[in-house]
Parts: C-alpha cells; sequence; structure tokens
C-alpha cells in the first residue's frame, strides 16, 4: 500500500513538473513573439507597418510629389521654409573649399543655397556637393535644377541614389559637413543615419540637421495642428493632386523625437554638441540640429 501511494505521488510531482515546464516554454515562446513585434514593425505616420516595407512606402510618397514639391513647400510654409534653410545655411558658414554631403538632398535647395554661399562670401570655386537621395524622381528634380548651372559645368556637383542608413559606397573620413533637410523623420532608422554621418565625416567635421520639431505653447500647438491636419492635406490634394502622401508627412512629423530626445540620439552617436545641442525657429516648428566629430 505504501508502495502504491508512493508511486502515486511520484507520477503526480512528475506531471506537475511536466505542466510547469510547459508554461514556462508557452511564456517564453510568448515573450519572443511579443519582442519580434516590436522590433519587425515601426511607424508609416500613424499606420504600424512590417519594418522592411517603410522603406519602400516613403519612396511612394516621393515619387508621387517629386514634380511638386518645391511648389508645396512654399504652399504649406507660405514661403518661410526659404527663410529657414537661408538661416541654416548662416549658422553653417561653411569654410572655403567645403566638401558637402547633402543627404536626402532632394531637389536640391540646400545644395544651392551652399554654392551660392560659397560663391559670394568666400568667393570659393573649390568647394563642391554630393547629393544623396533615396527617391531618383527626387533627385532628378536636382539634376533638372543645376543642370545649366556653372556649378554642374564646373564638375563640382555629384548625384547618387542611396540610402542614408548605409552610405557605403562613401569612404570614411571624407566629408566636411553632412547636411540633412526635412529628410530624416522618413527613415526607418535615424540612429543609423545619424552613425553613418559620424562615419562619413572627416575629424572635426559638422553634421547638421533642418527638420521639423515640437512646438511647445499649447495655444500656438493647437494652431499649427489645425493647419497641419486640415490645411497641408487639402493643399497636397489641391496642388499635387494627392491628399494622401501630404496627410503621411504630417503624420511623420508627430511621430519623429522631441528636440531633446533626438538631441540625445545625436551624442549617442558620438558628436559633440554645443549647449543644448539645437536652435528653434519659428516657436519649434522647426529646429536646427548641429553637433561635430572630435
Amino acid at each position: 500500500m505504501t508502495s502504491l501511494l508512493a508511486r502515486r505521488a511520484h507520477a503526480l510531482t512528475q506531471r506537475r513538473c511536466c505542466l510547469h515546464v510547459s508554461a514556462r516554454v508557452r511564456h517564453e515562446a510568448e515573450d519572443r513573439s511579443s519582442t519580434q513585434t516590436t522590433t519587425t514593425t515601426t511607424h508609416f505616420g500613424f499606420k504600424t507597418v512590417p519594418r522592411e516595407m517603410k522603406e519602400s512606402l516613403v519612396r511612394g510618397v516621393f515619387s508621387s510629389v517629386a514634380s511638386k514639391y518645391d511648389v508645396m513647400n512654399d504652399a504649406m510654409s507660405m514661403g518661410i521654409h526659404r527663410l529657414w534653410k537661408d538661416h541654416f545655411l548662416r549658422k553653417m558658414a561653411p569654410p572655403p573649399g567645403a566638401k558637402l554631403l547633402d543627404v536626402a538632398g532632394g531637389t536640391g535647395d540646400i545644395a544651392q543655397r551652399f554654392l551660392q554661399y560659397q560663391d559670394a562670401v568666400n568667393h570659393d570655386s573649390r568647394s563642391s556637393v554630393h547629393l544623396v537621395d533615396i527617391n531618383p524622381e527626387m533627385l532628378q528634380e536636382g539634376e533638372r535644377r543645376f543642370a545649366a548651372s556653372k556649378w554642374a559645368l564646373d564638375d563640382r556637383l555629384s548625384f547618387t541614389v542611396g540610402n542614408a542608413e548605409n552610405l557605403d559606397f562613401i569612404d570614411s573620413n571624407s566629408f566636411d559637413v553632412y547636411t540633412i533637410s526635412f529628410g530624416i523623420r522618413n527613415c526607418t532608422n535615424p540612429d543609423r543615419v545619424v552613425s553613418e554621418a559620424f562615419r562619413v565625416l572627416k575629424p572635426g567635421g559638422r553634421f547638421m540637421c533642418l527638420e521639423f520639431s515640437r512646438v511647445e505653447n499649447p495655444l500656438l500647438a493647437a494652431l499649427y495642428d489645425a493647419h497641419s491636419f486640415h490645411v497641408i492635406p487639402a493643399l497636397g490634394g489641391l496642388i499635387a493632386n494627392d491628399r494622401s502622401s501630404y496627410e503621411y508627412l504630417v503624420e511623420s512629423i508627430r511621430r519623429f523625437p522631441a528636440q531633446d530626445d533626438f538631441a540625445q540620439i545625436i551624442r549617442d552617436a558620438g558628436f559633440t554638441t554645443i549647449g543644448k545641442g539645437y536652435e528653434n525657429l519659428t516657436f519649434g516648428t522647426v529646429a536646427i540640429h548641429s553637433g561635430y566629430k572630435f
């Protein structure tokens, strides 16, 4: 009798152990599934999409809006984007002979301002720009802009279709200035973009980013949201015949890190920032971020 009870107790213990192991394995599988979901999805505006899809979705947006991109910038910002970009160049104050890598350079407005600055301020004919954009249609707009320019004739411009997260076609320590203007929020992994910027810059080189940001004043933020979510998509439908692409562009602004958070991403990549690392323009509608490779 005692032996029979012992065998039953042993069997019960084994069953409990099996149930415990089974539950643990199930929980571990659920944890792995949860982690996998977290790491393999990302945002596309307010939508959640597979990480590997975002690049093609963003490319589709800019293929659609490329021909009207500059016109829409004027309409959306009432021309203020021109003042932001002019200030961006004055803040950069590039030295004579500087080599600029303009990533997400698109239609070339930053590159044009850079070369104009070098001509007018530094009387420089040696500086050059390499424009990189993941979207061929946007880059073609830039090539058209410069086709008959003296800078193209002097071979001071080059254009490459490429991904800001993987600039494997560019040597390390090869550029004096790296700029990305209204482009980094569309990238799947902004931290990788900043790390690649650090790699390709020469020691002493400068990273500069002009990007939409957060308006902190509640009243102004409410007005800005009303303009963003109602006026801008309507303009996109009217001017570019593409409301949905401009809805995405507005949503992407809201998903981008706030000023202090992005400044920390820049520092984490190895850059040295001065002060808080950024300057707000137009109440924080956009911000200029800057870091040095020392």
